[in-house]
């Protein structure tokens, strides 16, 4: 049974820094892509930020310069780095896992954890 477990949300002043973690199980981790997914509400969800299995990042422009996404493959887990927060990061924040194979996409979602910015 594949389970993507986040943990690290919760309330943070504007200007501050939370860092999440997403624990995976089920999986052969270091062949996943894997992501990190925001929703706000009302909003579609939407990529912040993702890793290969090489360690090529990506992010979204609204984030970049104050978000880090890295990968330890030896604990299964890949972590979000969110300085400089704003209150329009507040979100639901989610893990995504990726394999892409021939002519399909394996993917996994974790529940996500909620991540407030407020004063």
């Amino acid at each position: 049974q594949v389970q993507l477990v986040e943990s690290g949300g919760g309330l943070v002043q504007p200007g501050g820094s939370l860092r999440l973690s997403c624990t995976a199980s089920g999986i052969i981790f270091n062949i996943y892509t894997m992501g990190w997914y925001r929703q706000a509400p009302g909003k579609q969800r939407e990529l912040v930020a993702s890793i290969t299995s090489g360690g090529s990042t990506n992010y979204a422009d609204f984030v970049k310069g104050r978000f880090t996404i890295s990968r330890d493959n030896a604990k299964n887990t890949v972590y979000l780095q969110m300085n400089s927060l704003k209150p329009e990061d507040t979100a639901v924040y989610y893990c995504n896992a990726l394999h892409l194979i021939t002519g399909a996409s394996i993917k996994y979602w974790g529940k996500g954890t909620l991540v407030t910015v407020s004063s």
